[in-house]
C-alpha cells in the first residue's frame, strides 16, 4: 500500500498540487467558518473538532486534487474517431505501432551501436525483432525500395551507420498485420551519430505519417510514444508542449480524411512528472468542440 502510495503521489508535481490545493481548501474553509460563525456563534461544536474536521477535510482535498491522471480520453464525432492518451509501455498496446527514426535510417553498425538501446527504437529492434538487426534493416531496404535517397554520405565523413539519407518525413512501414510498425524519419543525424530534429521537421513528419497512416492502417488502432521527448534534441519544447503539437497535427489532418479511428499516445510514467494530464484533458475537449462547431 505504502509504494502504491508513493507512486501516485511521490512525484514533485503531485506533491505541489498536493499543497496548493490543502492551503487553497483551508483558506476556504477557514474564511466560511469565520463568516457563519458571525451570525451562528451558538450552534458550532467546540473549536478543537472544527480544527480537526477542517484538517481532515482538506488534506482529503489536496490528496484527491493531487492524485495523478494516468489516462485521458477524447471521443469527436466530426470526424468520428477516438484519442487515448495514457501512462504505459507502447509496445505492449494491441495496435500499430508508430516508432521515430532518423533520415538515414539508422540501426546499428559493425563496429558499434548508432542507436541508444533504451530509447523506442533500440526497444524496436529487442522486443519486435529479438535483437536481429539483419531482419530490421531487411524489411527498412524493401519498404524504402521506391523512395530516391535525398543524398549519400562518404564513410570517411560517417564512420558509422549508413549512408544514404531521405527525406525528412519518409514513412516505411515494416512488420505484417496486425501490428505494422511505422517507421517515420523526423530527425536528421550528424556524422557524430547526434540526432537533432527541429518543429518544423517534425510537423512534417507528423503530416508524412497520417498520410501513411491513412494508405495502410485501415483506420486501425494507432498506438505511438511522445515522438520528439527522447534523443532527437527537440530540447525548445517541453513535453507538454510535444504533445499538443502531435494531437493539433492530428486532429487537424483528421479533418481532411481519416486516418485512424482511435490514436493513443502512450507516454513513459516517467514522464508524468512533465505533463499535466487534466490539461491535456481540457484541451482535447477544446479541440472536439471546435470540430463540432465547424
Amino acid at each position: 500500500m505504502s509504494s502504491r502510495f508513493l507512486r501516485l503521489y511521490g512525484t514533485g508535481r503531485a506533491r505541489r498540487i498536493f499543497a496548493r490545493n490543502t492551503m487553497a481548501a483551508f483558506g476556504g474553509i477557514s474564511a466560511v467558518l469565520q463568516f457563519v460563525g458571525q451570525f451562528f456563534p451558538r450552534s458550532f461544536p467546540d473549536p478543537g473538532t472544527v480544527t480537526v474536521v477542517s484538517v481532515v477535510a482538506c488534506l482529503l482535498w489536496g490528496l484527491g486534487r493531487a492524485r495523478p491522471v494516468l489516462r485521458v480520453k477524447q471521443v469527436f464525432r466530426r470526424p468520428d474517431l477516438t484519442v487515448v492518451v495514457e501512462a504505459g509501455d507502447v509496445f505492449d498496446q494491441p495496435a500499430h505501432l508508430v516508432v521515430g527514426f532518423c533520415d538515414t535510417f539508422d540501426t546499428a553498425s559493425a563496429d558499434g551501436e548508432v542507436i541508444n538501446a533504451s530509447s523506442v527504437q533500440g526497444q524496436l529492434l529487442l522486443r519486435r525483432y529479438d535483437g536481429d538487426v539483419r531482419r530490421l534493416d531487411a524489411e527498412l531496404v524493401a519498404a524504402l525500395a521506391g523512395v530516391a535517397p535525398a543524398g549519400r554520405e562518404d564513410r570517411d565523413r560517417k564512420p558509422l551507420g549508413k549512408l544514404d539519407r531521405y527525406p525528412v518525413g519518409t514513412v516505411a512501414v515494416l512488420g505484417a498485420r496486425p501490428r505494422l510498425v511505422f517507421a517515420v524519419a523526423y530527425s536528421r543525424i550528424g556524422n557524430d551519430c547526434v540526432a537533432a530534429s527541429s518543429t518544423e521537421d517534425l510537423w512534417l513528419g507528423l503530416g508524412r505519417l497520417w498520410d501513411a497512416l491513412h494508405r495502410h492502417a485501415q483506420l486501425e488502432r494507432v498506438a505511438m510514444p511522445l515522438v520528439g521527448s527522447g534523443l532527437s534534441r527537440l530540447d525548445h519544447l517541453d513535453q507538454d508542449s510535444l504533445l499538443r503539437l502531435i494531437l493539433m497535427s492530428f486532429v487537424a489532418r483528421s479533418r481532411e480524411g481519416a486516418v485512424c479511428r482511435e490514436l493513443r499516445v502512450v507516454v513513459r510514467p516517467d514522464d508524468l512528472e512533465r505533463i499535466d494530464m487534466r490539461e491535456v484533458g481540457a484541451f482535447l475537449r477544446v479541440l472536439a468542440s471546435g470540430l463540432e462547431r465547424v
